[in-house]
């Protein structure tokens, strides 16, 4: 008796690279796969290979995500985004390869140093916004820009990534009717209400969160679950900045409310307008070399190994310890 339809393996609708990559070691793992550096004769430089995890490879719906990503990023080219090197096969699990950013993210450099300089932020704001109206002219909305998927490639520079949710306007949307997708702290209203006619000007109301984000150390509405963020996306408005303290020009926080506009059609026209009005003001200010802004960024510093921290801790506590004993020797003397 033959297979059944539902038993084949998922066919992928690309024709595979040609490149034979060697995996290194793991850099992550996922809900859906497993992230590795590695190594090709064809490419001179390590690239990260993401593996589909085998337990979900016989789901078509994951198989059809996975696929739509690595089609969309074949599509884009653009040095603000990730670049892409194929995907295919793999002793028998789909996998696709991408650029190895190993430099952080926005979000470890909040966390790590703080908030940016008001220059610093707006020249970052314009790499991004140069990425999103690439792929928007591609017809992809990325549907989920926040600071954890902006990476810093070798050179300081902002990396828009993971395209996992994105939407290909050239295709059916895979995602159902009245589902919203997104990260609550940066969904634009139209994403939470679930409309069926997602714009670019969607990822301009996340870029306004991650603006407001690099100047304050968080996004603009806070709350203790999905349901008090959601309510001050649709409602509320945005806190002002320099009334806030944070150190910013009118014409910069004048462009963040603009993003932040509950209504689509009050945002600025498209990705490119944000870009060419932040190069104008920065040009103005510091030159057309602007780009150093980005630059002689501090280094994160590397994560500390579990037992590396466990011997720390013993150390402190052996320390400690002694200088109890050595207090108590004085005392007694």
């Amino acid at each position: 008796m033959s297979d059944s339809a539902d038993s084949q393996p998922h066919k992928l609708k690309f024709i595979p690279t040609a490149a034979n990559f060697k995996l290194l070691e793991p850099l992550g793992v996922g809900t859906v796969g497993t992230v590795y550096r590695a190594e090709s004769p064809e490419i001179d430089h390590p690239v990260a290979i993401k593996l589909l995890h085998p337990t979900i490879s016989h789901d078509p719906n994951i198989v059809d995500r996975f696929q739509r990503e690595i089609t969309i990023m074949e599509r884009l080219n653009h040095p603000h985004i990730v670049r892409n090197y194929g995907g295919g096969m793999m002793d028998g699990q789909y996998f696709y390869a991408m650029q190895l950013l190993k430099s952080g993210t926005l979000k470890d450099r909040l966390q790590k140093h703080g908030p940016l300089p008001w220059a610093q932020a707006a020249a970052f704001s314009a790499q991004i916004a140069s990425a999103l109206q690439h792929a928007h002219n591609h017809g992809i909305i990325h549907r989920d820009l926040k600071a954890s998927n902006l990476f810093f490639d070798d050179h300081g520079r902002i990396v828009l990534g993971d395209f996992g949710i994105a939407r290909d306007t050239h295709e059916a949307d895979v995602t159902g009717d009245g589902i919203t997708v997104g990260t609550y702290a940066y969904m634009s209203p139209e994403q939470i209400c679930a409309d069926k006619e997602i714009s670019g000007k969607a990822d301009l109301y996340s870029l306004g969160c991650a603006m407001v984000e690099m100047l304050t150390g968080k996004p603009p509405f806070q709350g203790a679950n999905f349901a008090q963020i959601w309510d001050q996306h649709l409602h509320k408005k945005p806190p002002g900045l320099r009334e806030h303290g944070i150190d910013c020009p009118e014409w910069l926080e004048k462009l963040i409310l603009q993003l932040l506009e509950k209504d689509p059609e009050r945002r600025p026209f498209n990705a490119r307008a944000v870009q060419g009005l932040i190069k104008d003001h920065l040009e103005d200010e510091f030159g057309p070399d602007f780009d150093q802004l980005t630059q002689n960024l501090p280094p994160l510093e590397e994560a500390t190994s579990p037992r590396s921290t466990l011997w720390v801790r013993l150390v402190i506590g052996l320390l400690v310890i002694g200088g109890i004993i050595a207090a108590v020797m004085f005392m007694d003397r």
